[in-house]
């Protein structure tokens, strides 16, 4: 019998147990889960993972931790192909114009704030370049974590409130144009042939000129055959790992196929009821088991015993630039917008939140080595505090009454507090 299964199946269970565990003590303590299975994963890297207890000498956890990652990435695969589907124009309606400020301030500061504050850090920590690693700290530091929001929202009850509705179209419209600056930063710094790239209009032609109306089709006639939900989850899957196949070919980091062929999924049409079972259980199969396997796998990335005195400085720093510009970008973009004083220091914290989805980037960053190892692990420590800080910053606010949240369009958008990611 092969060792090496055994350790597989052993690592997965007390990952998963680790990550369950602290993923309920965050909640707890009013955080989401995220927080939890994060610190899990730092927790397992420096203790029964790390070099220094022996463990990696008894058993040979080295040879399964890429079977681990394996798994992980597909519940990350299968995770963003939800958040591409959640992200919906139709957000916008009865808030765009709105929502629009707040997102472009909030990007736009933060990205040239992270650009500039990453200067000093280049030479030590970019091992592509100073192009390289400056840009993609810039991007970085302009995300909001658009799931992890939508819980924030649900939990303080603000979901179904103006100010609540702006803030998850601000953060949808955030998401999609750090994704896209992130994709063309990816591309430029990728050790990928860059004959290849010449082929991505095709891969946006056929998704949007084939794959959209063949899925449209299928899932209308299973919506009005023998309702065959789980052949229908199969067959999308094996769509999105191709979709995935076809952006790690092209030099594009997998995220970007599976948050494309999410974005691209028809919304609309008699097939509604058919679509949204297929949604969630994509949702189910990567929020409850493989999305906290990835992300105790990020926080195990992260090596706290080679922080020294230059690293916290480092952190503070960054901690420091990412709070003050994306705040200020967030508030100063619904100040012009018009809002009321309470409503942008409310969005100025919302839009602080940048949990799963900057650590999600940030792998990706490691993974294109645009940035080394510990400054991710000074990066994931900034995500997980600026999301800790979310709750304790925002103002009190009056509960809304119902009469106070009438149903907007907008609103069936927004996802319940069992479907946002905390």
């Amino acid at each position: 019998m092969d060792d090496r299964t055994a350790v597989f199946f052993l690592a997965l269970a007390l990952v998963l147990a680790v990550a369950r565990l602290c993923g309920a003590g965050a909640r707890r303590l009013g955080q989401p889960a995220v927080v939890g299975e994060i610190v899990a994963g730092v927790l397992l890297g420096s203790t029964l993972l790390s070099p220094t207890w022996g463990v990696r000498d008894a058993v040979p956890y080295d040879d399964v931790q890429p079977l681990l990652g394996a798994l992980a990435n597909v519940g990350l695969a299968l995770f963003m192909c939800v958040i591409g589907y959640e992200t919906d124009p139709a957000f916008l309606r009865g808030s765009g114009r709105t929502a629009l400020s707040v997102a472009t301030g909030s990007v736009l500061l933060p990205l040239a704030g992270g650009i500039l504050v990453a200067l000093p850090f280049a030479a030590a920590h970019g091992p592509s370049g100073t192009r390289g690693f400056v840009l993609f700290v810039g991007v970085a530091m302009s995300v909001t974590a658009f799931p992890v929001l939508a819980r924030i929202l649900a939990d303080q009850r603000l979901n179904r409130t103006p100010v609540g509705r702006i803030a998850m179209a601000a953060a949808g419209v955030n998401d999609l144009i750090a994704w896209a600056c992130l994709a063309v930063v990816a591309a430029l710094f990728s050790d990928a042939e860059s004959w290849r790239m010449a082929f991505l209009p095709v891969y946006l032609v056929l998704l949007l000129g084939v794959v959209r109306p063949l899925a449209a089709r299928f899932l209308r006639r299973r919506a009005h055959g023998t309702a065959d939900t789980a052949g229908a989850v199969v067959l999308v899957v094996a769509g999105l790992m191709a979709s995935c196949a076809a952006t790690e070919w092209l030099g594009i980091h997998f995220v970007f196929g599976a948050f494309v062929f999410g974005a691209v999924m028809p919304r609309e049409g008699s097939e509604e009821r058919m679509r949204v079972a297929v949604m969630d259980g994509l949702e189910k199969s990567a929020t409850r088991i493989l999305l906290p396997l990835y992300f105790v796998i990020a926080g195990t990335r992260v090596d706290l015993s080679t922080f020294r005195a230059a690293h916290l400085g480092g952190l503070a720093v960054m901690l420091a630039v990412a709070v003050a510009t994306k705040m200020a970008g967030a508030g100063l973009g619904a100040a012009a917008a018009g809002l009321p004083r309470p409503d942008v220091l409310t969005l100025a914290v919302l839009m602080n939140t940048r949990g799963l989805t900057e650590v999600v980037i940030l792998t990706v960053g490691l993974q294109l080595h645009l940035i080394d190892a510990a400054f991710y692990s000074i990066m994931v420590v900034m995500a997980v505090l600026t999301t800790v800080m979310t709750g304790p910053l925002l103002p009190s606010r009056p509960t809304p009454s119902k009469d106070d949240r009438p149903p907007t369009p907008t609103q069936d958008r927004v996802p319940t507090p069992g479907r946002g990611r905390g």
